[in-house]
């Protein structure tokens, strides 16, 4: 690829980027009022605000720009808590999954109760989640424990 269509292609992306991080944002203000409206506290809110920003505007964005809806199919919620988010980020537990996978499901019930995703994608979300939350957690104490082996090496 020519620098000058890697200068496009970075540019296109980074546009595209923009573009989800605007509706995004709307999504974001909508769940702050339907938590809030709940009856939740501040610090919890803002809480579940961090943890569903994280996901959909840099984990669903960091390879290519993809929107907020597609973050509810089992292939991106399962690499994200099965994998990049037990490898990848520092502050990855047990207790912090649990507590992500919570947020990131009131975000999508917000949004399908919303009607910006689909009942049927927000049935499929939670059930990933419940069907695959103790191997993640499993996974990610073993790969925080140092005398344990690593369970993503191939060795």
């Amino acid at each position: 690829m020519s620098h000058e269509k890697y200068e496009t292609y970075i540019r296109e992306y980074e546009q595209k980027c923009d573009e989800i991080r605007m509706r995004n944002e709307t999504y974001l203000e909508e769940l702050q009022e339907d938590l809030l409206k709940d009856g939740l506290k501040d610090k919890t809110v803002n809480r579940h605000l961090r943890n569903v920003d994280f996901y959909i505007n840099t984990y669903l964005l960091r390879e290519e720009p993809l929107e907020m809806i597609v973050g509810a199919s089992y292939l991106y919620i399962d690499e994200f808590f099965g994998d990049f988010f037990i490898r990848k980020c520092m502050w990855s537990t047990p207790g912090k999954i649990k507590s992500t996978a919570e947020s990131i499901k009131k975000f999508y019930k917000s949004m399908f109760q919303r009607g910006h995703i689909e009942k049927l994608d927000y049935v499929e979300l939670t059930e990933i989640i419940k069907d695959s939350i103790y191997t993640w957690l499993e996974d990610c104490e073993i790969y925080n424990d140092p005398d344990s082996p690593n369970p993503f090496s191939p060795f």
